[in-house]
């Protein structure tokens, strides 16, 4: 995607806050000076929930969306794949929204059909590099620095697709047992993909294909690890020993798998990490959460007049809100330190 870095976020355990880590992020981001769009590629849709306030209008007003975007290729009308036109945020004028569609889960059917292409099947041979293609042609359109996929929590065929034709991805974690579970299914998941891909792109009907594979695999850059109570500045002691206990499973189950198929993080990020693979830990926003989607702002730029508190519960407000700018202010300097 030349100099703009598409950077999945995954994970199939749900309840890892994904879709806040993505609107979060990639309003840091922009906020530096990145332009950034955040894409929802999840057809439950939490993202564009939280980014907008009226989603039928934004579907009726000639904003694209994940599907729509798509439509070409799946639904095969004779028109060449297009940019899409983004959502614009007023508060941002460097961040930008691809929105997404509760029906995109019906290209999964098609996604899988074309993952286990083995025949000269040229019907499906412009699938799998078609979201990339349009990521391409977007990125050119509006000059883009990163791209941010959120995706669902699924194992799914389009998953498998949207990861492994990023270019980097992380793992949002919470510290319990579903998710160390998680972590030890996706180091049997991502050698799959891998091998799926790298299949698909030996084939001669996808080497012909107009929308053409991304012929290197993602990179994971780490996990983040968040959802939980904080106790002096730390995770209590209950959440302290799951996120030891995943950071454990990361390091000595999920990263040498991962380096055995060419997709981890190289040794010399990794003065990046608070911990082994850890970019960051973010504890639960709590009340704040519902007052940053009511005004589709961050949490950590909500003022007072939007949170309607007034003295010690405030200032504890205040408090938390500028911790949370501060962690995103640093990961966000992390990602791009690793991804340049």
């Amino acid at each position: 995607m030349n100099t703009t870095k598409s950077i999945a976020l995954f994970n199939h355990k749900g309840g890892v806050s994904k879709t806040t880590t993505t609107f979060h992020l990639g309003w840091m981001l922009a906020q530096k000076g990145h332009r950034v769009m955040i894409v929802d590629t999840d057809p439950q849709c939490n993202l564009t929930g939280v980014c907008v306030s009226d989603i039928e209008g934004i579907y009726n007003s000639g904003i694209s969306n994940i599907k729509s975007i798509l439509s070409p290729v799946f639904d095969a009308k004779p028109e060449p794949l297009q940019a899409a036109k983004c959502y614009e945020f007023s508060g941002n004028q460097n961040l930008f929204l691809l929105p997404g569609h509760v029906d995109f889960s019906e290209y999964d059917t098609t996604y899988n059909v074309a993952e286990s292409l083995t025949g000269s099947m040229a019907l499906f041979q412009n699938v799998p590099g078609a979201l990339r293609y349009v990521l391409e042609l977007t990125a050119k359109q509006y000059d883009l620095d990163y791209i941010l996929l959120d995706m669902s929590p699924s194992i799914s065929a389009t998953n498998a697709n949207i990861l492994m034709q990023s270019d980097y991805f992380f793992i949002p974690c919470a510290p319990d047992y579903f998710c160390y579970m998680a972590i030890q299914s996706l180091s049997k998941t991502f050698p799959k993909w891998r091998n799926t891909y790298q299949q698909l792109m030996q084939h001669d009907v996808f080497k012909n294909a107009v929308y053409r594979l991304k012929n290197t695999p993602p990179i994971f850059i780490g996990t983040i690890q968040q959802r939980y109570r904080p106790r002096n500045g730390s995770p209590a002691k209950a959440f302290a020993e799951w996120i030891e206990s995943i950071n454990n499973l990361v390091s000595e189950m999920l990263v040498p798998t991962l380096q055995d198929i060419d997709m981890c993080i190289t040794d010399d990020k990794k003065d990046c990490f608070i911990e082994p693979y850890n970019l960051a830990n973010i504890a639960d926003f709590n009340s704040l959460i519902a007052q940053s989607q009511e005004h589709k702002v961050p949490v950590f730029l909500l003022t007072q007049d939007q949170v309607g508190k007034i003295g010690n519960v405030w200032e504890n407000m205040k408090k938390n809100r500028d911790a949370f700018y501060s962690t995103f202010d640093t990961l966000a300097d992390k990602i791009v330190k690793i991804t340049s």
